[in-house]
């Protein structure tokens, strides 16, 4: 599968294709709408994101991480965590770790 390949952004929320799944691994292709309700996530998992394209703000433990292509972030399990604002088509790779 190439990653970069059918990329349409949904009208709202966000597009998810998981690419592997193996023992406590999850690898998840991301696509985002730039019309995301805020949602404050706690995952069970640790997880590792990288932005393949575009850009988002992400607010964990009351600071903004500001997210461009190239940019990753590691999100520790139990950490509260938010998507303040993604440009529409943002394409993120996500590992979760259980």
């Amino acid at each position: 599968m190439n990653i970069l390949k059918n990329i349409n952004p949904p009208i709202n929320s966000e597009k998810f294709t998981t690419l592997l799944a193996h023992k406590n691994i999850k690898i998840v292709r991301i696509i985002s709408s730039d019309n995301l309700d805020t949602i404050e996530y706690i995952q069970d998992e640790d997880e590792w994101v990288l932005i393949i394209e575009g850009r988002a703000t992400i607010k964990m433990n009351n600071k903004l991480h500001n997210l461009i292509k190239g940019d990753t972030l590691f999100i520790p399990s139990q950490t509260n965590h938010t998507i303040e604002n993604v440009e529409n088509g943002t394409i993120w790779l996500a590992i979760h770790i259980f």
